[in-house]
């Protein structure tokens, strides 16, 4: 009876160690499925956040490049100047704001599809309300561009403040604009914003005013951040392009 109770024993002891070393595999397989899962995240958010930026600002750098060489090559007074001969899918000219970042600037061009802001640009609406132009008489020239991946144009538009300059710079004039409003979260559905009189800002007649936006918080495009500035005067392009004075 010893002898079989023993053997009884010693085949129960082995089942639990195999069902133990069982589980013990399978939390093993499991842990490396976790920790692949995990490689694999990690690398697509470095490529989210870092290589999508490398891509978009190489094409962007190619893109405004072509801008300005197709610049150059117009004669004065020739039949490519003038604001109209601007408007390409090339490019209409350049934004820069210096709250975002010493030389700050970034090519704008028409639309703001996922494609062209993916391309490390800043595009101007068409859609629901089209934007105006900067060279217009009256209305709101609309800006969008990422705050983060493919360029992230707009990643520290969070830096400007009421007062700051923003400047537009097309082939023949600069126009700058004085930051007014702030509004650091709105619906996104709030396509107000971009009227071409935007009341939300205050404004209630029309004038000549930009607006740029761009998805908030960080990382997420849950909400939109909005600056609205208004147009307080222009200044012709020289033959060095010498910047006005609010970009020195």
């Amino acid at each position: 009876m010893a002898e079989g109770a023993t053997t009884e024993r010693n085949s129960v002891t082995t089942q639990k160690r195999s069902g133990r070393g069982r589980v013990a595999a399978t939390i093993s397989v499991i842990g490396e499925v976790l920790i692949t899962l995990g490689l694999i995240l990690a690398l697509f958010v470095v490529y989210s956040l870092w290589w999508t930026n490398v891509i978009a600002d190489r094409h962007a750098r190619k893109e405004a490049d072509k801008v300005r060489k197709e610049w150059s090559q117009s004669s004065p007074g020739g039949k490519n100047t003038g604001p109209g001969a601007l408007d390409t899918k090339d490019g209409i000219g350049f934004l820069h704001v210096p709250a975002m970042g010493k030389d700050y600037e970034v090519l704008v061009k028409k639309g703001t599809s996922t494609k062209v802001l993916n391309e490390g640009v800043a595009g101007y609406y068409t859609k629901p309300t089209a934007s105006a132009m900067p060279w217009d008489s009256t209305g709101n020239f609309t800006v969008a561009a990422h705050r983060d991946g493919h360029g992230a144009k707009f990643h520290n538009i969070d830096k400007i403040h009421k007062g700051d300059p923003v400047v537009f710079e097309s082939k023949d004039t600069w126009y700058i604009y004085k930051v007014y409003k702030v509004l650091d979260q709105t619906s996104k559905y709030d396509v107000a914003v971009t009227d071409q009189v935007p009341k939300e800002s205050g404004k209630k007649k029309p004038g000549r005013y930009i607006t740029l936006t761009t998805c908030t918080p960080v990382y997420t495009s849950l909400y939109r951040y909005v600056v609205w500035g208004q147009l307080v005067r222009t200044q012709k392009v020289d033959a060095q392009r010498t910047p006005p004075a609010e970009l020195r």
